[in-house]
């Protein structure tokens, strides 16, 4: 059964441009799901350059492993994402279906396996019907289109109550590049390199080891800057391709010349954008948050303050219930591990200072508290002393819903 699109879902989805020499499509091959799209296919032309960050969970998938294994070689000529199956915890036999999947796709082709990435989510621990997929293979890569990434975004859904995608175009020299970015992810979602799947694909002309250092910087900032329920997947991944075909714009080598560093805001705002999607698909989720920290020594500092503050089942409940607790964020920032003085600390939830240096604000007011938690957008700022370190961090409450959503999901 469906489950109801999220209510902090944005009112209107892109419509992503057509990218040179990338086609793509979504199908539906009844991996698990009934009646809806759950294979999708990226076919990528020849001489295209692919980057990618990955879940550092010990219990990694097959896919995972297969692209980590591969993706050295910085080309790739196809991407291929199941739904409903996450092909994790199955030995040797997905291994075998992750390797027959990228053969299956390289005969179409007639490219290597090895050229040929593959992505899987859902279920963990049941073995992959991989036949379902290679039968199906030659006919959903004669669907492939220019524009088919609403389909490709629909099709990587597992528990999302919405298909997340997002663009951009730079100017750069006397042409645009173009940046699109598909991704899914709804449950299971915390920084740990990746945190759920994303595929970005540019038709800026830029070689592989840039791309790749373009987009760990990026994913630090993005997708690393999210949680959802704290749980790292063992399938989580993100690709960055770039199809070397717009000869319109200079190719992009040097990491801080100013060409290069356009590409990359602009590249930083898509995952951003693609990121707190997922936030605002968080299973059961009624609120947005979003978590400042400052004054830290250093980032890590900050961002592991963040991540306590976000984390915490206590804090997101009371957003949830629209009560004004801060002391369960001072709780959080104290068992964060950064060891900041109490008088350090001073609290704000919105534009409302409620603690400064380790003490209530004289004459605090909860009332205007009381009433911005009723809101669905909550920031929340934590100062802890007076070095550069900052961080932001995004996540969502945790109302029954979740409960709700994961109680049923084999279901």
């Amino acid at each position: 059964m469906p489950l109801p699109r999220s209510p902090l879902a944005p009112e209107a989805q892109p419509e992503l441009p057509p990218i040179a020499g990338v086609k793509l499509t979504g199908a539906a091959c009844g991996i698990r799901y009934s009646g809806r799209k759950d294979l999708m296919v990226m076919e990528l032309a020849e001489g295209t350059s692919v980057a990618g960050v990955f879940t550092r969970s010990s219990t990694r998938a097959a896919p995972v492993l297969w692209c980590q294994e591969h993706i050295g070689s910085g080309n790739a000529r196809a991407i291929v994402v199941n739904a409903g199956n996450a092909n994790a915890f199955t030995g040797a036999a997905g291994m075998n279906a992750t390797k027959a999947t990228a053969e299956a796709a390289a005969n179409v082709l007639g490219c290597k396996a090895e050229e040929v990435l593959i992505s899987s989510t859902g279920v963990i621990g049941e073995l992959l019907p991989h036949e379902k997929i290679t039968n199906a293979l030659p006919d959903v890569f004669g669907q492939c289109k220019e524009d088919g990434w609403a389909d490709a975004a629909e099709a990587i859904r597992t528990t999302d109550t919405f298909a997340k995608m997002a663009t951009r175009t730079v100017k750069i020299g006397q042409g645009e590049i173009t940046i699109n970015g598909i991704a899914k992810g709804s449950g299971m979602i915390a920084p740990n390199m990746a945190t759920m799947l994303g595929y970005i694909v540019t038709d800026a002309v830029i070689a592989p080891d840039l791309l790749q250092q373009l987009l760990g910087e990026c994913n630090q900032k993005s997708f690393n800057a999210i949680t959802v329920d704290s749980d790292t997947s063992t399938n989580d991944c993100v690709l960055l391709a770039a199809t070397n075909a717009n000869t319109a714009c200079p190719e992009l080598r040097e990491r801080h010349v100013e060409e290069v560093q356009l590409f990359e805001q602009a590249l930083l705002e898509v995952m951003i954008e693609l990121a707190q999607l997922i936030v605002r698909d968080g299973e059961g989720a009624s609120k947005f948050i979003t978590v400042h920290v400052g004054g830290a020594k250093n980032h890590d500092v900050a961002h592991t303050i963040g991540l306590a503050i976000a984390n915490s089942p206590l804090v997101k409940t009371a957003i949830a219930g629209e009560d004004p607790n801060w002391g369960r964020i001072v709780m959080a920032v104290g068992k964060s591990g950064a060891n900041i003085p109490q008088e350090a600390i001073s609290i704000a939830i919105g534009d409302t200072f409620i603690a400064r240096d380790g003490v209530v604000v004289p004459g605090y007011d909860e009332t205007p508290v009381a009433a911005y938690m009723k809101g669905q957008e909550i920031d929340i700022t934590v100062e802890v002393g007076k070095g550069s370190g900052h961080a932001r961090i995004w996540t969502c409450d945790l109302t029954h819903g979740y409960i709700d959503i994961n109680a049923d999901y084999r279901s």
